[in-house]
């Protein structure tokens, strides 16, 4: 489908929030030489007052006192400082990053909390916590960190009575919700879950399975809602020598909900039968590690949900916040892919991410997708959305330019049989009914080449083969995309098996350890495999998996410094557990150093936002690549937003 619209740019966007209030000197009691402001310390006795401020309205408190810890004697005086009109568009200048808990922090001391006579500053580590997750973020615009935030001047301990402001972004998920009376643990409601919901039931779930699961955040979504995943694995929190990696994400599009209550389900279903003994998902969870994003687009279906099932139109809520669609929103890989292989070059793989594309307006639901991706070494994934009934795989975008066409990588054949793992036993997808849904695809074996469909740029899967080791299925679930409550237990029932089956599917292939001569593990070595033109590399501890189809095979691993090792081996056509190959690497004497070369790179390092050190050997700079950078000394791109409106101008917002 043609994508909608695009929504208006980003300067009017914080054009329209600027012009809300009008900017003012916010520190009257001055400030030091590094630009820091000299406020009152905490009143040891202060009125309490209704703040009835704006941009604080959703704070988790009631009443703040004049003046604030910076100084500032009256709501009009806050409403008027140039640190207020910060807040009112950090959340656009950010793109969503930190959101809403930076603003929060800052209400906190813009107009801090107050109750029993005294003003309760916000707490030092809650700060200190967030400058070391936001700081990025910030320098990716060229920002300084705001002389307000500074942990140091404005919080205090837990011994002094500090207060949490984000303890509001908890309040309403920490609340267990009972089970009907006389249900067991082990009960799943085969109900949709709204954002509460769904985090109670992961929580209860990790906690109910302590030591097999665990749940944590990778990130927010545009309006704040943490991105949550729940793990499985013999040791939930880390990775285990060749213990391979698996994803499965729902709810990319918003209003595509049945994977979404799959994933919760499974994560439910995954917990019970490994407490109740089940053979086969103890061997499951004590050999793999899996991890179940089941909503990616939280905010997109806040707004398909309260249209509610059967009332959903076809594109309500499927983007997220900014009205991107984050399917469509990852780099595009894969016409540097086909320009590689046009050109010759040598093995096409990892390939990097364009500075250009941090220029545009990527959403922060991508960028925690990809840092995801970075920390761990996934192998398998699948993406779970609705809308017909197949199975799709890479690649997503075309080789042949306004054409839909079939366009395979060079792992087409293990791309289908993972493609049949999740289809052939899925009950519908077999159904040799002509009226189905998604009769179209039957000749076909209910799996098809993306390309081959419907081409796009952007997309997710793409991205995962080009840039990491992880080979991505798309699966689509239904023709309904917002299905009916009543619908979803026989959703489930069909699913079920073909979602353990595809898992089970990262045991086949080879792993094993590249190592030296005196065992030190060999990092970012590459494995190669002759006749298929896509490497993948090990992790930083020297371990590795390489998913083939059955066959003889040539296998290389190479690494700079290193003679490279051949060997020559034989994946069984039922072959249920991967071979353990081990390379021992040798070092190359004085001569020349022959080994093989990614692909042909020109210009500088790659600047990248996402920042620190990256598991693929790809250089990395400091933040600032979101915009082009500032040449000259003049100032970044933000700066006219503020100096148009107000003769006050935040300096100390400048790094230089």
């Amino acid at each position: 489908m043609p994508p909608p619209p695009p929504p208006p740019p980003l300067p009017l966007l914080l054009l329209a929030s600027l012009a809300a209030v009008a900017a003012g000197p916010g520190c009257p009691l001055g400030r030091g030489r590094a630009g820091e402001c000299h406020g009152p310390s905490a009143a040891d006795s202060a009125t309490c007052v209704d703040p009835q401020l704006r941009t604080c309205s959703d704070v988790a408190y009631n009443h703040t006192a004049f003046p604030t810890l910076l100084g500032l004697r009256s709501r009009e005086a806050v409403e008027a400082s140039s640190e207020y009109i910060l807040l009112s568009v950090l959340h656009h200048l950010l793109e969503g990053q930190c959101n809403p808990d930076l603003r929060l922090l800052g209400c906190a001391v813009l107009a801090p909390r107050c109750g029993d006579g005294r003003v309760h500053r916000p707490c030092r580590h809650v700060c200190e916590d967030l400058r070391e997750a936001c700081q990025p973020a910030f320098d990716a615009i060229d920002m300084a960190w705001p002389y307000f935030l500074d942990c140091g001047s404005y919080f205090a301990s837990v011994e002094e009575g500090c207060h949490d402001p984000l303890e509001k972004l908890r309040g309403g998920l920490d609340a267990e919700e009972v089970l009907p009376s006389g249900l067991p643990p082990t009960f799943i409601q085969f109900t949709h879950h709204s954002y509460a919901q769904m985090v109670r039931v992961l929580r209860r779930t990790a906690a109910r399975c302590a030591h097999i699961a665990k749940t944590y955040s990778i990130g927010r979504s545009f309006n704040g809602k943490e991105l949550l995943v729940i793990e499985f694995s013999a040791r939930p929190g880390q990775h285990e020598l060749m213990e391979p990696e698996v994803k499965l994400i729902g709810n990319i599009h918003g209003n595509e909900v049945a994977g979404r209550e799959m994933l919760i389900y499974l994560a439910q279903y995954l917990c019970s039968e490994y407490l109740l003994g089940s053979p086969r998902i103890q061997r499951l969870l004590n050999t793999t590690r899996i991890h179940l994003l089941p909503s990616m687009n939280p905010d997109g279906y806040e707004v398909a949900a309260a249209e509610g099932a059967g009332y959903n139109g076809w594109t309500s809520g499927r983007q997220n916040a900014q009205n991107l669609d984050l399917n469509r929103n990852f780099p595009d890989l894969t016409s540097e892919y086909y320009r590689l292989e046009a050109s010759g070059s040598i093995r096409s793989s990892r390939i990097p991410i364009p500075q250009h594309y941090w220029w545009g307006k990527v959403a922060p639901e991508t960028k925690a997708i990809i840092k995801w991706m970075r920390t761990t070494p996934f192998v398998l994934s699948a993406s779970l959305h609705g809308g017909d009934l197949v199975v799709s795989y890479p690649f997503d975008l075309s080789k042949h330019s306004q054409e839909e066409k079939f366009s395979p990588t060079p792992d087409e054949k293990m791309f289908k049989l993972l493609a049949r793992a999740y289809a052939d036993v899925h009950p519908m997808m077999m159904d040799r009914s002509e009226n189905r849904c998604g009769g179209n695809f039957l000749k076909r074996g209910s799996i098809i080449n993306g390309a081959d469909w419907y081409s796009f740029t952007g997309g997710m899967s793409d991205f995962n083969y080009l840039h990491s080791n992880c080979f991505e299925i798309t699966v689509e679930l239904g023709c309904v995309k917002f299905p009916p409550e009543e619908a979803l237990y026989t959703i489930w029932q069909h699913n079920k098996e073909p979602l353990l089956n595809f898992v089970e599917m990262v045991h086949r292939g080879i792993k094993g350890v590249v190592m030296d001569k005196f065992g030190k593990p060999v990092k970012n070595a590459r494995i190669l495999v002759k006749g298929i033109r896509h490497d993948i590399t090990t992790a930083p501890d020297g371990d590795y998996w390489r998913l083939l189809p059955p066959g003889s095979h040539i296998v290389i691993a190479q690494a700079p410094g290193y003679s490279k090792v051949i060997k020559k081996v034989t994946i069984p056509a039922r072959m249920k557990r991967a071979g353990r190959v081990d390379f021992i690497l040798q070092p190359l004497g004085t001569g020349p150093k022959k080994f093989l070369l990614g692909p042909r790179r020109s210009g500088s390092a790659v600047r990248d936002p996402l920042g620190g050190a990256s598991p693929y050997g790809e250089p990395q700079e400091p933040l600032g690549a979101r915009r082009q950078p500032s040449a000259g000394g003049s100032k970044p791109w933000w700066w006219s937003y503020f100096t148009s409106i107000s003769q006050h101008k935040p300096r100390w917002l400048l790094k230089y």
